[in-house]
């Protein structure tokens, strides 16, 4: 029998999670593939798959990215659903049927993503959002959406996961790339990831691109999903963050700059690269204190 859904992880050091998650896996109650597309990985995570059935092991000489990635392991896929899933992720039999449920309530649907939750229960940012336009992120920086109740419109803060959780499945303009799941035939027609990214927001260009094309996405509460955020990063933070505020320019640039003055523009790429001087000088003073406390130590 083929496999319904394809599930496409792409690896980078994930450690003992990467099994965890393929287990969670293989054990729903569906027919499965799973591709994993190892960004040359330094650790061992790959030799807990060995000898997994169903499992497809794909090493990438050097690290390619995350959206690259996910087009390696995307072009092996011939089944008519593909989930894109990270591998600090892992959840319930059920969970994988329930995201399927919902893709099936329309043939518009294009997308769909679940609950992804802390490890203690409570619900992460990012698997329901609003897309962060230039002005949205502005609100967001400046703290403005407290001001919401006042004029919500005017200042709405893109993350979502603060409101009420719906108890249905409802659409929104984004969800994460950390659990995705797609219809391969709507892939077809909206294209790959955009590898210009290299990590982070190449899942909300997606998003965009899913809905300019005319796909509906769709949030599912009832899909819960462990996520163990940031643990393939965890040793390189300022690499990460680099790539997500290069992320930014790029999606705002490739999205907005037609919509905006290019002063403005200007303005948003300036508040991005001055956030990230900022996020750096923080490593770099908690590093400091760190080994300060370590030397009187």
């Amino acid at each position: 029998m083929s496999a319904i859904i394809s599930t496409i992880i792409v690896n980078y050091n994930a450690g003992a999670l990467l099994r965890n998650c393929v287990d969670s896996l293989l054990n729903c109650p569906l027919e499965i593939k799973v591709i994993v597309v190892d960004n040359a990985s330094a650790d061992d995570s790959l030799e807990a798959l060995q000898d997994l059935p169903n499992v497809k092991i794909i090493k990438n000489s050097s690290n390619l990215g995350f959206a690259a990635a996910c087009n390696i392991g995307m072009r092996e896929v011939t089944s008519p659903f593909v989930l894109f899933l990270n591998p600090d992720c892992f959840f319930e039999p059920g969970t994988l049927c329930k995201l399927l449920d919902a893709m099936q309530l329309d043939e518009r649907v294009g997308m769909v993503g679940g609950l992804l939750i802390n490890a203690d229960g409570t619900e992460q940012q990012g698997a329901r959002r609003a897309v962060p336009t230039p002005w949205r992120s502005f609100v967001r920086a400046f703290g403005l959406a407290r001001f919401a109740a006042i004029c919500p419109r005017l200042f709405y803060d893109f993350n979502l996961h603060k409101e009420p959780l719906p108890d249905h499945p409802i659409e929104v303009e984004a969800i994460s790339g950390a659990c995705m799941l797609v219809r391969r035939e709507v892939v077809q027609k909206v294209g790959e990831w955009d590898e210009g990214y290299f990590l982070h927001c190449e899942d909300l260009d997606w998003c965009m691109r899913f809905r300019q094309a005319g796909w509906k996405i769709l949030f599912v509460p009832a899909a819960e999903i462990i996520h163990i955020a940031g643990v393939c990063g965890r040793n390189r933070p300022v690499f990460v963050e680099w790539n997500k505020h290069k992320g930014m320019v790029y999606f705002y640039r490739k999205f907005f700059r037609h919509r905006y003055p290019s002063i403005l523009m200007n303005i948003v790429s300036a508040g991005v690269w001055i956030r990230f001087g900022f996020v750096v000088s923080y490593y770099w003073l908690r590093r400091v204190g760190l080994a300060i406390g370590f030397n009187r130590d």
